[in-house]
């Protein structure tokens, strides 16, 4: 069975929403700065993203990301390709270094 990584939601403010989140819920903060903020519940965690920079998604744990296409390096040393849904949702397939 697949795993998910983290469900991502789009913010026109991080440092608001990572206030309200840490109000509203148990919940850690693994990472925050001015464009995107990484939370981490029990049993997930939720990205908060700016619009400009990543599309509201769903990221799943992958290992063979280069039979969807060409991996992207991201500043977390992980690595992902973005593909869409029939129903043009849009999904993360992800992995991270071992």
């Amino acid at each position: 069975m697949d795993s998910i990584d983290h469900i991502a939601l789009q913010t026109e403010s991080i440092n608001d929403s990572v206030k309200w989140y840490k109000e509203m819920f148990s919940c850690e903060i693994e990472y925050e700065d001015d464009s995107w903020a990484l939370l981490k519940f029990e049993n997930t965690k939720i990205a908060l993203v700016v619009p400009n920079q990543h599309p509201p998604h769903i990221a799943v744990k992958r290992d063979n990301l280069e039979s969807f296409g060409s991996p992207v390096k991201h500043r977390d040393g992980s690595e992902s390709v973005y593909v869409k849904s029939p129903d043009n949702n849009t999904f993360e397939l992800i992995r991270y270094p071992k």
